[in-house]
C-alpha cells in the first residue's frame, strides 16, 4: 500500500515497485483516511506511509493502520526538514518498522529508487515472518502439511576467557534497521550503570535525523546524548551519536580521547559505518570495549567483530527472534568472535553487569 498526497510521489513509487516482478502494489491513497478505510480489504504486507499529510497525517494513521493489519511493516516516508525527524521519530516510537527520507533534489531520485526497493523487499520478509508468528484463530480449518524446518548451523561463540574480564572502560553500539527502538530499549534498561563510561553509537541516518536520534535518547533513557562534532574529548556518561553522512571514529590525543569524523568514501555502502567506529575504539580501549551489534540490515560491523575479540573486548549480538532484520547482528554472529546473543530485552541488563566489572 502505497500511502502520499503528492500525485507524483504516488505515482513514481507505484511504477517503481510494480516493475519489480516479487511485488504486488495493492492499493494507491492520498491520505491516511483514505488508506484506514482500504487497509483491511487491501491486506497490505508493507505499507509505505508518508508522514506529512493533510486529512489525517501519517502519525495519525499509523496506530489505526496497525490495529487494523497487526502484523503489516510500515515504512514512513519522510522530508528532510527537522520538523520530519522528529515526526518520523515519534512514528517509529508508535509502531513503525522503518523510515526513507524522501529525495531532496531529483538527482537523488535513483539512489532513492534503490533504497526504497531494498527496504520493502526486506520489510515483506518482517511482515510475513510476523504473520507466521501470529497467533492461530480459534475457528478449526484444513490446514496444510507443515514444511520442514530449515536446518541451521548452531551458533559459534567466541571462547570464554578464564580469567575475569576487565572492567568496562566504552560502550559501543551499532544499529540499523529497526535500531531506534532497540536503542532506547538496551540504554534505558542499562541505567544509571553508563555513568562511568562513554557511550559511542552509529546508527544508519541520514544528516538532521541523528540530531533528533540524539534528543530522543537524551529524553527517553536519561543519558546525555548529542551529535558527537569533530576533536571534541569523548567522556564517561555521555552518549555520542555519528552524524548522518559522516563516519565516526576515535583516537587518543596526549592524556584525552577525542572524536574524529570525515566525509570519506561509504563503507559497506553506509554512511556512517559501524566499523570504523568499532575499530578505533577498539584500538583505544582494548579488553575495556564492550560493543553490541543491534538489528539492521547488511553486513555493516561484522568485519570489525573479530578486531574487538581480538583486543580482548566483548561484542554481544540481538539474537534473531528479536531483531527486525537480522542482517548486521547475524553476520556478526557468523564471524564466531560474538561474546553472546541475547535477546533485546536482556541486552542493557548485560550491559550494566558488566559495568559493575560482573561476568556476563
Amino acid at each position: 500500500m502505497v500511502v502520499d498526497d503528492s500525485v507524483v510521489a504516488r505515482g513514481l513509487t507505484t511504477r517503481w515497485l510494480e516493475e519489480e516482478r516479487d511485488f504486488e502494489v495493492v492499493a494507491s491513497c492520498r491520505s491516511g483516511r483514505e488508506a484506514v478505510a482500504k487497509v483491511v480489504d487491501s491486506r497490505p504486507d508493507v505499507i509505505i506511509l508518508d508522514v506529512e499529510m493533510p486529512d489525517m497525517d501519517g502519525v495519525e494513521a499509523l496506530p489505526l493502520l496497525l490495529s487494523a493489519r497487526p502484523h503489516a511493516a510500515i515504512l514512513m516516508a519522510s522530508s528532510h526538514t527537522t520538523e520530519g525527524a522528529g515526526l518520523t521519530l515519534k512514528c517509529l516510537q508508535l509502531g513503525a518498522t522503518d523510515f526513507l527520507p524522501k529525495p531532496s533534489r531529483q538527482a537523488n531520485s535513483v539512489e532513492y529508487r534503490r533504497d526504497l526497493v531494498a527496504r520493502v523487499r526486506a520489510l515483506g520478509q518482517v511482515a510475513q515472518r510476523r504473520a507466521q508468528l501470529a497467533p492461530a484463530p480459534a475457528v478449526a480449518a484444513v490446514r496444510p502439511a507443515a514444511a520442514a524446518p530449515v536446518a541451521r548451523s548452531p551458533i559459534r561463540l567466541a571462547p570464554a576467557a578464564s580469567a575475569a574480564p576487565a572492567r568496562m572502560s566504552a560502550l559501543a553500539i551499532g544499529s540499523s534497521t529497526g535500531g531506534p527502538q532497540a536503542l532506547h530499549e538496551v540504554l534505558k534498561a542499562a541505567g544509571p550503570s553508563l555513568g562511568s563510561v562513554p557511550i559511542l553509537i552509529v546508527q544508519h541516518m541520514p544528516a538532521g535525523f541523528t540530531a533528533a536520534l540524539a534528543e530522543h535518547l537524551s529524553t527517553g533513557c536519561g543519558i546525555r546524548a548529542r551529535e558527537a562534532q569533530d576533536g571534541e574529548d569523548i567522556l564517561p556518561g555521555r552518549a555520542y551519536v555519528a552524524p548522518g553522512g559522516r563516519h565516526f571514529s576515535i583516537a587518543r590525543a596526549g592524556g584525552r580521547v577525542v572524536a574524529k569524523l570525515d566525509d570519506g568514501p561509504r563503507v559497506n555502502f553506509c554512511k556512517p559505518s559501524v566499523d570504523p567506529m568499532f575499530r578505533t575504539a577498539s584500538a583505544v580501549y582494548g579488553a575495556g570495549l564492550f560493543a553490541v551489534m543491534l538489528t539492521g540490515m547488511g553486513s555493516d560491523g561484522a568485519s570489525a567483530v573479530p578486531v574487538v575479540a581480538a583486543a580482548g573486548g566483548r561484542v554481544v549480538a540481538q539474537d534473531e527472534a528479536t531483531s527486525v532484520v537480522w542482517g548486521m547482528p547475524g553476520a556478526a554472529v557468523a564471524t564466531g568472535a560474538c561474546s553472546a546473543v541475547l535477546p533485546l530485552q536482556q541486552i542493557g541488563h548485560c550491559i550494566a553487569r558488566a559495568a559493575r566489572g560482573e561476568r556476563m
